[in-house]
């Protein structure tokens, strides 16, 4: 994969300050003075701006003569299980309905703060909270499909259907009985290498991806919400195994279309730019007046530009291939440098 452009050198160097976690495999900063290169959260004292240099990639970074700090292991991918958590992980996927109280992770010789941890940060809840948001999606789907409340209840672990009913309600929104007429958003987080991206799905397909740090990310998931009539809770999705596949041949330069099925409601006018986006060819850009001129609407050019700021599926509805009527990147709410890092990705051929 070929190097990516890079935020601007003063944003790299907030964001190592600050040690944010949005950053982790966007850059690396390299030390001067050191020699070691870090990942932008690592806990190491920060040196002077004008001692660091960034690069895109590990490889850059090795390959002008830096070594990888022994403090934040920067050749770790951040964001992915750590082969310590990965077994657990495992189990946990194959019984959702499974209750690993701190005492059972702790006889499997596993540290339960060290869980507790990276729960915390990479998912903002405990694991214990984590396993109760998979048994609770499960069970929404098993009472959607005809299972009786009592079965789905006592299945997920509980030893009440009130105590059932209160925790499906309070993250839900709705009580279990009122499940056959409800849809549920399942969400999950995914690495990818332009940082983190939230992806939702209904039993339909994807009706999310964005990157977790996109401006307005939490009025998209109230307008989705609104849209379905859903409530959205962590989950698995058969729809998520086929995502990160196809997000990973994509990033790789093998994959020009994805085949993931999608869900994206919004007016009939968003439809028809939306529609337009998925028209344009891989590697290739339109401007937002030809977009306008596509939907056979070439005044409409600024209403244009706002369906596709609105686009809640970033990548598979392509509205970072528009620009600016000079050729200039305009708006994209992933960040501009991701938008030039995707088109020269796709214009390379991959």
């Amino acid at each position: 994969m070929l190097a990516h452009p890079l935020p601007e050198r003063e944003v790299m160097y907030q964001a190592l300050v600050r040690k944010d976690s949005q950053f982790e495999g966007i850059f690396f900063a390299a030390i001067k003075t050191t020699g070691i290169f870090c990942r932008p959260t690592c806990s190491a004292r920060k040196p002077k701006a004008e001692n660091v240099e960034y690069f895109s990639s590990v490889k850059e970074a090795m390959d002008n003569g830096y070594r990888p700090c022994k403090v934040c292991q920067p050749l770790k991918m951040e964001g992915q299980a750590p082969e310590w958590l990965e077994g657990l992980l495992q189990e946990v996927r194959k019984d959702p309905e499974a209750r690993l109280r701190d005492s059972d992770l702790e006889a499997k010789g596993i540290n339960a703060s060290r869980v507790r941890r990276w729960f915390k940060k990479h998912h903002g809840m405990t694991f214990q909270a984590y396993q109760r948001m998979l048994r609770l999606n499960q069970a929404y789907g098993q009472i959607k499909y005809g299972e009786r409340v009592t079965e789905a209840a006592f299945q997920s672990g509980y030893d009440s259907l009130s105590g059932f009913g209160e925790a499906f309600k309070n993250n839900t929104g709705f009580a279990p009985s009122e499940s056959q007429g409800k849809t549920l958003i399942s969400i999950t987080r995914m690495e990818t290498p332009l940082g983190p991206m939230l992806a939702g799905a209904t039993a339909e397909g994807i009706c999310l991806l964005e990157f977790t740090d996109r401006r307005m990310l939490e009025t998209q998931l109230e307008r989705l919400r609104k849209y379905l009539k859903a409530e959205i809770l962590p989950g698995n999705s058969p729809h998520f195994a086929a995502l990160h596949s196809q997000l990973q041949a994509y990033f790789s330069g093998n994959l020009k279309t994805f085949k993931v099925p999608i869900l994206h409601p919004g007016t009939d006018f968003q439809q028809q730019v939306w529609g337009a986006l998925q028209a344009i060819p891989y590697g290739e850009t339109r401007s937002y007046r030809q977009q306008a001129e596509a939907i056979g609407n070439p005044a409409a050019v600024r209403a244009v530009a706002r369906a596709n700021g609105d686009n809640r599926i970033a990548i598979i509805i392509p509205c970072h291939r528009v620009v600016g009527a000079d050729g200039s990147l305009t708006g994209y709410g992933g960040g501009l440098w991701r938008k030039q890092r995707l088109l020269e990705l796709e214009q390379s051929g991959g």
